[in-house]
């Protein structure tokens, strides 16, 4: 017959480390985080990309250009976690916190990210579209924000912030 090693201490700290790692809390591996940061990606990349073209083709100024990009980019990187909130019946209150609660910090890193490789990259902000620097440095901006954001989403993921919230909706 074998007997139960386990302490009562043992049991209870498996049991709440199950539970952290149910809730999000925990080692986090980086494929999750990258699945995040991704989904973030889209929307934002959508929004960059909508916001840098339709500012550059009617002509405005950098500023004014960056402010609809940014704004583009909450705006669709919000509606595709809204979106699937919404399609698991939550309604539509909660799922704008729920929205807020998982993309907030993530598109804010990127954006800060991928709109300072722009505007730090030569030439990037006065080129036209039909410029390759126009859509290599919008690319390449992009690909920086998802290296830097990873991580950010990663520790986000690993604390039950960020995109862990919206994990019990898919």
């Amino acid at each position: 017959m074998q007997h139960d090693t386990r302490t009562e201490h043992d049991t209870h700290t498996e049991h709440a480390h199950h539970t952290d790692m149910h809730e999000g809390r925990g080692k986090v591996s980086w494929s999750t985080a990258a699945r995040a940061t991704l989904h973030c990606l889209t929307g934002c990349a959508i929004g960059e990309v909508l916001g840098m073209t339709i500012g550059t083709a009617l002509g405005w100024g950098n500023v004014p250009t960056m402010i609809l990009a940014i704004t583009l980019a909450f705006f669709f990187g919000y509606s595709l976690t809204l979106r699937g909130v919404l399609r698991a019946g939550v309604d539509f209150r909660n799922a704008v916190r729920v929205a807020l609660a998982a993309d907030t910090l993530s598109i804010a890193v990127m954006e800060l990210v991928d709109n300072g490789v722009i505007a730090l990259w030569p030439n990037a902000m006065d080129a036209e579209l039909a410029d390759l620097l126009f859509w290599l440095a919008l690319a390449v901006s992009l690909v920086i924000a998802f290296v830097v954001t990873t991580p950010v989403n990663r520790w986000m993921i690993g604390r039950g912030k960020g995109h862990a919230v919206v994990h019990q909706y898919h």
